[in-house]
């Protein structure tokens, strides 16, 4: 780490910083011309899905629909970089364990299969035959199908991971645990019952049409750049936009479009939070409180919506009241003076809440 240099970053994020980095893992994975091309094809109808995130693709697709991240995501999957039998024939699995992940990810592709020979503490190369008759001596030797899971990535392809289950299910079993229940399932049983549906209810179109948008904890320049392109759009349009996140992420504050020329040559980029608060960590509920509080005290809530779509709503309103707001002071670590100068205002003229949950709805 002697020779990390950490300075601070006035650009915007996007832009040139975007479009080097880029260049930078392509260079890196040896594959500037082949990945080029392939970056083409990422999120295109006639292309793939890129593996670095989820963001959906709009209708009306672009030349250029991926990211920084999706770049890196692209790059290291077709890496030029190979690891043959010699690499692990000069490296014993002791030293290998000890070494960090992007060490390990970084010495390439595996060429053939391996075995781990422990009498010389080496991976040593298999035939693929020997390989695939070592797996069906283990399955086969279970009592049932259903003592073995399967287990594929989020970063395998779709191809792949279908062919990878239609495997497992004509073996008998179904137990492929994958992302979507080993990182979701606290949300796929604890949302239903606050919310009655286990996953996001925002569509990309609603991005289009709301008044305000309140970002709790986004981080999309670092886990999701494409985000900001669509919140761009947002803002430009004159959408409020408040951010509530302990750091301060650039690219809710400033992205320059590496597709917009006139963004590109000023280097400034769009302005992206209309307000942005650093909340205490952890003061999120209590956000979500003075939110509710100021709603129901300067407001006027829509009663047949409440009527038709809620439940336990008393009991809720009662709860918000009798939180006094200097409570709500302390575990958000906002000054009910920021509430009424700059974040009350944002909600002074909202085209409805209530409509725009009956048209999801």
């Amino acid at each position: 780490m002697a020779d990390v240099k950490i300075k601070r970053y006035t650009q915007p994020a996007g832009g040139w910083g975007a479009l080097r980095a880029t260049l930078q893992h392509l260079r890196h994975e040896g594959i500037v011309a082949a990945g080029t091309a392939l970056l083409l094809k990422s999120n295109q109808a006639e292309g793939f899905d890129c593996p670095g995130c989820a963001w959906p693709e709009p209708d009306a697709h672009s030349t250029f629909e991926f990211c920084e991240n999706g770049a890196k995501a692209v790059a290291a999957e077709a890496t030029s970089k190979r690891v043959t039998h010699d690499f692990f024939a000069a490296h014993t699995v002791s030293w290998l364990a000890q070494q960090d992940d992007y060490f390990l990810e970084d010495q390439g592709r595996l060429t053939e299969p391996m075995v781990y020979d422990p009498e010389s503490d080496h991976y040593r190369p298999i035939g693929w035959e020997a390989a695939f008759a070592r797996i069906a001596e283990h399955l086969r030797g279970l009592a049932s199908p259903d003592e073995a899971i399967f287990y594929t990535s989020g970063r395998t392809s779709n191809e792949a991971a279908f062919l990878y289950q239609l495997f497992v299910r004509e073996f008998g079993t179904n137990n492929m645990p994958d992302c979507s229940n080993m990182c979701h399932e606290p949300t796929s049983l604890g949302m239903p019952e606050s919310i009655g549906i286990g996953k996001g209810t925002v569509t990309l179109e609603d991005f289009d049409h709301a008044d305000t948008l309140l970002l709790f904890g986004h981080n999309p320049g670092t886990n999701h750049p494409r985000m900001l392109g669509t919140l761009r759009e947002a803002a430009k349009r004159g959408c409020r936009i408040l951010v509530f996140n302990p750091l301060r992420e650039r690219g809710l504050e400033r992205f320059a479009n590496p597709q917009d020329p006139v963004e590109m040559l000023t280097n400034h980029g769009a302005q992206i939070a209309s307000h942005y608060y650093q909340p205490k960590i952890g003061g999120d509920l209590a956000i979500a409180l003075g939110i509710s509080r100021w709603i129901l005290e300067e407001g006027t809530p829509d009663a047949a919506f409440i009527a038709e779509h809620t439940h336990g709503f008393a009991a809720f309103r009662d709860t918000v009241l009798n939180t006094p707001w200097a409570q709500i002071e302390e575990l958000s670590g906002l000054s009910h003076a920021d509430w009424r100068r700059s974040f009350c205002p944002a909600w002074a003229a909202p085209r409805s809440i209530s409509k725009m949950a009956t048209r999801r709805a």
